[in-house]
């Protein structure tokens, strides 16, 4: 089905969340050679977290901040506005290294993080539509619905109790938000809705007022022990902090540390009482589903629907689309899946599409790392959970860097290392494959499979998701 578009309609221009607030000037770049204590490279989340929180525990520090475009120009001001406590990657790898326990603590972290969000949220007067109405997570078909169940037994067993999340009964699901075709749902309340650029511009603000220099327009073309180069001049510093996530793999020397993996969102226009008398969803709580080819959504401040998937998940190359433009048929594909969830919702129309780049390690699980001999350190590798990861990722470098040893530095993601991604042609294979098997799974599971179709087995076993 092709989505109907709205007269209005917009491709790209960064996000519907910075049209909504005005796509900002970026402000001036680096006015030459100068000398700090912590360069951060990057004023997305991850970086501007970091900067606060270092000003904050010692506001003698200098701390600059070295931005391409504008602060919040990536996927801080592109997500889907899902503060969540999931923690990005598999526990199992996590206890690996450093046990069940250790794993439990992060996850524990995790949750905590989300209320750490809103806390600074409410401090600094940022006003970021933030609702705490929890994640729903549909499942619809019997293959579906068996995941569903094993995900909560697998959660049950890594220390999640019924406060965490809880199997919904059918009532309680509808009273809550009524999805065509759910077989079963579950909810968790460690999760918010936010509008994300309008955190990022708050955080931006906060980080600028205590005293923090963002120098914008100005793209680090080298990082090495004590300096971040720039066209504009040489940051030194004795701490230099690589806060690109999805943009890593265009820093020379990391081109193949993380995957810039793309991601696609479309937004209805405001729809009518009459639609969410019929959908419900009064709570605000975010949406999910246990499909392969997943979809996530929020209901918005001013009653719009984002609904987001994967489109062409990844460029050859590991190219980064910066302009965040989405594919004609990634519009209609989101289109008909929003409308396979609420059918009430189609008579109404798009009124923007856009694409975001996160960054995904090859095992799929977020690091954070410091050397104390270069002063060189990095976090990310979020795939898809950073919102709320970048806040603890954030307080971890900052605790590295003044050298502390707390509960957050003796965390498993710290100074986790893994391998890089295969070369060229085998990444855009690998990861076209397992778009393609999980497509293929969906579809066959939607015809009345009562369990995980091998197609999907198959496609994790290729890029060890």
């Amino acid at each position: 089905m092709t989505a109907p578009l709205s007269p209005g309609f917009v491709n790209g221009e960064v996000s519907f969340w910075y049209r909504s607030l005005g796509v900002p000037a970026p402000g001036e770049p680096l006015g030459g050679d100068l000398q700090a204590d912590v360069a951060v490279v990057g004023a997305g989340y991850t970086g501007l977290w970091t900067a606060y929180y270092l000003k904050k525990a010692d506001p003698s520090l200098r701390v600059v901040v070295l931005e391409k475009q504008f602060a919040g120009f990536g996927a801080s001001g592109r997500n889907g506005g899902w503060l969540t406590g999931a923690l990005a990657g598999s526990p199992e790898r996590y206890a690996k290294t450093h046990g069940r326990d250790g794993a439990r603590r992060l996850q524990r972290a995790m949750f905590e993080a989300v209320d750490e969000v809103i806390r600074v949220a409410g401090e600094e007067g940022i006003d970021a539509d933030i609702v705490k109405g929890g994640l729903l997570t549909v499942a619809r078909g019997p293959a579906q619905d068996l995941r569903l169940r094993e995900e909560l037994t697998g959660q049950r067993a890594w220390g999640w109790d019924a406060a965490d999340v809880r199997l919904l009964t059918r009532d309680e699901m509808d009273d809550r938000l009524r999805v065509a075709g759910a077989t079963g749902a579950t909810w968790s309340p460690h999760c918010a809705r936010i509008q994300p650029a309008k955190l990022v511009r708050g955080l931006a603000r906060a980080v600028r007022d205590l005293g923090v220099e963002i120098c914008e327009q100005t793209p680090v073309t080298e990082i090495a022990p004590g300096r971040a180069v720039t066209p504009y001049g040489t940051v030194r510093a004795d701490h230099v902090l690589r806060c690109t996530e999805g943009f890593t793999a265009t820093i020379a020397g990391h081109h193949r540390d993380w995957l810039p993996m793309n991601s696609s969102m479309i937004v209805t226009e405001p729809l009518p009482e009459g639609v969410w008398a019929e959908i419900g969803w009064q709570g605000r709580e975010l949406l999910g589903d246990m499909a392969h080819y997943y979809m996530y959504a929020q209901r918005t401040a001013d009653d719009r629907i984002a609904f987001g998937g994967r489109g062409r998940p990844y460029l050859y190359g590991s190219r980064v689309d910066e302009r965040g433009r989405t594919h004609d048929w990634t519009v209609d594909a989101l289109w008909d899946l929003l409308v396979s969830f609420f059918p009430a919702v189609a008579g109404s129309r798009v009124e923007h599409a856009w694409s975001g780049v996160l960054g995904v390690p090859r095992d799929w699980c977020s690091a954070v790392h410091v050397d104390p001999a270069t002063g060189l350190g990095w976090a990310g590798g979020y795939t898809g959970h950073g919102v709320t990861t970048t806040n603890l990722a954030g307080r971890t470098l900052c605790d590295l860097v003044l050298r502390r040893d707390t509960e957050l530095t003796r965390m498993p993601w710290v100074d986790r290392r893994v391998r890089a991604w295969e070369p060229e042609p085998l990444r855009w294979l690998g990861v076209h494959s397992m778009y393609r098997l999980y497509r293929l799974a969906d579809a066959r599971e939607r015809r009345g499979m009562t369990r995980t179709s091998v197609l999907a087995r198959i496609a994790d076993k290729i890029t060890g998701h």
